[in-house]
């Protein structure tokens, strides 16, 4: 099934709208968004320069120190009286990164992921469980009202007690999954140790994933779980775009098509900024083309990936962006939230007992990321004392708990045991690579 006739026109209707919404909306920040206007005049380029697609090039990049320089609402092209919810993700320094919506935003954003979500595989008579957090984060509403667009029926289950959201999906007759693709593998996991087989006593036969990579080992490992009849699919936004919506996967598997009208994208040379030709692969950039509460323009993602403009066998005709390869900087996405080394630094930094060296290793077990940081204790703060070393990590624990939003183990070293470095440090371990 296709949703919208906008999935479907030929590459000249969807350059045309792609065009007439750029003009409008960088005249619009132009007028509106004092920051952006700056970006442009040092640039050089005005909104009248803006004459065809290709000029789209001319325009300066934002990015995630753009949001943090101008937090919280710098960046935004309405009056605060015009928004109607605000959301939020982590930012590296502790601020988060503050994004906004319209009551139109809200329809577009509705609009954007129903369609992922029927080119996914949803219906109409669904029941679906959503296992993401709600809250702050765009993830969980966001799937939530575009499936509710689409008329299926929502389980709010969110995260956590994992044997009790095997209850809700045996229960309530739950056929659609919202979750990462660890968590899922970790609900049939689990249910299979409470004595149930999720191919027969489980009713799922659509997982849209998101919020981490999917893997096919990881799609190929669900099947085996819960069944080949399961049709797992991704989909890709980010909080400063608008959230889930941007792009996803079609039951052909061959890529993630992305929603056109509302977006363009790039992919650049992620060192020297210059536009690759289609097919090649680098950091994908998304312009917005109908946010009104915060219209980024040329954003980088800092995600890698290469773009495709063959009309898919589904019979879709917008772009497709290849599934994820990694990313162009540091960002470790752990259970489905993202963690910056330097998130965790700060917070080492600012514990009095704590030295300058750390290490951070992510492993996977049971199909869940495991957090594990090593930190040296300062000379100082040297004892055996037992109940002074579980009174420091669990005053560890706490602050990286609030700072990051999940669970970390904490390992305390005596000091000068960690490894020191010339150089520049290799902090970050990450054994999840090639694991799956």
């Amino acid at each position: 099934m296709i949703w919208a006739k906008e999935e479907t026109l030929s590459r000249g209707e969807i350059e045309e709208i792609q065009l007439d919404k750029l003009k409008k909306t960088v005249a619009r920040v132009y007028e509106r968004v004092e920051p952006y206007r700056r970006k442009m005049d040092k640039a050089g380029v005005r909104p009248e320069d803006i004459k065809t697609l290709d000029d789209l090039r001319r325009l300066p990049f934002t990015d995630k120190t753009d949001m943090r320089d101008n937090y919280p609402f710098g960046l935004f092209a309405v009056d605060k009286s015009e928004l109607a919810r605000i959301h939020a993700s982590s930012g590296t320094t502790g601020k988060p990164t503050v994004v906004g919506y319209t009551k139109k935003d809200l329809k577009v954003w509705a609009e954007c992921v129903a369609r992922l979500a029927v080119m996914g595989g949803a219906e109409s008579s669904d029941i679906c469980q959503i296992c993401f957090g709600y809250g702050m984060f765009t993830g969980a509403l966001g799937l939530h009202n575009g499936l509710e667009h689409i008329g299926a029926c929502i389980i709010p289950s969110s995260t956590g007690n994992t044997e009790k959201q095997i209850m809700y999906m045996k229960d309530y007759g739950s056929t659609l999954l919202v979750a990462t693709p660890s968590y899922a593998l970790r609900l049939g996991e689990v249910a299979t140790q409470m004595g149930l087989n999720p191919k027969t006593d489980l009713k799922l036969k659509t997982a849209l994933v998101g919020s981490e990579l999917l893997t096919e080992a990881m799609r190929a490992e669900m099947k085996k779980l819960y069944g080949d009849k399961l049709t797992v699919t991704q989909n890709y936004g980010m909080s400063e775009l608008i959230g889930p919506g941007v792009s996803g996967e079609c039951t052909e598997l061959c890529g993630m098509h992305i929603n056109e009208d509302h977006f363009i994208a790039e992919v650049i040379d992620p060192k020297t900024g210059e536009v690759l030709p289609a097919g090649e692969k680098g950091e994908l950039v998304v312009t917005c083309l109908s946010k009104e509460a915060l219209p980024l323009i040329r954003y980088r993602t800092r995600d890698i990936t290469r773009l495709m403009y063959e009309p898919c066998r589904c019979g879709r005709t917008t772009a497709r962006m290849e599934n994820l390869s990694g990313r162009t900087d540091d960002m470790l996405k752990i259970r489905g939230v993202n963690v910056f080394p330097s998130q965790i630094e700060e917070v080492l930094l600012r514990t009095d007992e704590i030295g300058p060296h750390y290490e951070i290793i992510v492993d996977r077990k049971n199909h869940s990321d495991i957090l594990t940081i090593r930190v040296e204790l300062s000379p100082a703060a040297m004892t055996d004392d037992f109940t002074e070393l579980e009174r420091i990590r669990t005053k560890l624990k706490s602050a990286l708990r609030t700072m990051l939003g999940l669970d970390a183990v904490i390992q305390l070293e005596s000091p000068n045991t960690l490894k020191r470095f010339e150089g520049k440090a290799k902090r970050v371990t990450d054994n999840r690579a090639g694991k799956d």
